[in-house]
């Protein structure tokens, strides 16, 4: 099985091109390297290890495989990298999930099939964004039985049951944004409430310009990651590591995600935090 995600990430690398992984964990300073684009093999290995204590490679592999998913997602999965995303995130079955804007539900696809009938997937749309989103989100709930949509104000979101994780892809800098009326330093803490101890919060999002903070998150949706950091640090999380799969040298901040000369490409952070406990 391991062969067989190994074989299927590689072929997606080759056509996407792009660099290798790095996760660091905290405890002791250890760092696991992967490296370099033109080795995606050994990355995919290393994303099938980093489920292999739990023998969960299988199943990200299957996950993939859903002929479920649109077609148009399956052809990003070369730039979004799932194999080492689900890894990063340590997903396992029963695991309870909040995604956090699951938008066309990329993701929540993916959870939804691994962590199986005994998990569930929360899709959260907040308030402010429910009038477009609810729809996809019902779609989502109808397709997938563990799927459910949740509603509510981000910064006090709330959920049936304590989380083994929530997640946010590319979402976080837009909580920045003025009309979003969103108090961020809040929306963490309800975050970290929302967990169990020792649950993760995994957070994606377009790498800013360093000193940069969150000034570029209207002109350019941009987020210095340094400053995302020490702000969910500041609720009570601890820092676990990172992955670089998705990250991008070349991205040298300047641009607006959206411009057709970078979307899809950006230079992206992947970052792990941890509920104490």
């Amino acid at each position: 099985m391991i062969w067989k995600l190994a074989t299927n990430v590689t072929a997606l690398a080759s056509a996407a091109g792009l660099s290798g992984c790095i996760i660091i964990d905290s405890d002791g300073g250890e760092r696991t390297v992967v490296r370099s684009a033109s080795d995606y093999a050994l990355r995919a290995d290393q994303a099938a290890a980093d489920a292999e204590p739990a023998g969960y490679a299988d199943l990200y592999a299957e996950a993939f495989a859903d002929p479920r998913r649109p077609a148009e997602e399956v052809a990003r999965d070369a730039l979004r990298h799932p194999a080492e995303m689900l890894a990063f995130a340590q997903l396992a079955p029963g695991d309870k999930v909040a995604d956090i804007r699951p938008g066309s539900g990329y993701f929540t696809r993916l959870f939804s099939d691994v962590v199986g009938p005994t998990g569930r997937v929360y899709a959260f749309v907040p308030e402010r964004t429910m009038a477009r989103e609810n729809a996809g989100a019902d779609a989502l709930a109808a397709a997938y039985p563990n799927v459910a949509r949740v509603n509510g104000l981000l910064d006090s979101m709330t959920f049936a049951e304590p989380l083994d994780m929530i997640f946010m892809s590319q979402e976080y800098h837009d909580f920045h944004i003025p009309g979003f009326n969103t108090d961020v330093a809040r929306m963490n803490a309800a975050a970290f409430a929302a967990l169990r101890p020792g649950g993760r919060y995994i957070l994606i999002d377009h790498q800013a310009a360093p000193g940069t903070g969150v000034s570029a998150v209207q002109t350019l949706h941009r987020i210095e990651g340094d400053y995302l950091k020490r702000e969910v640090q500041a609720a009570g999380f601890v820092y676990e590591g990172e992955s670089t799969a998705v990250a991008n040298p070349a991205d040298d901040h300047s641009l607006n995600v959206f411009d057709e000369r970078i979307r899809g490409r950006t230079d992206q952070f992947v970052y792990r935090f941890r509920k104490p406990g």
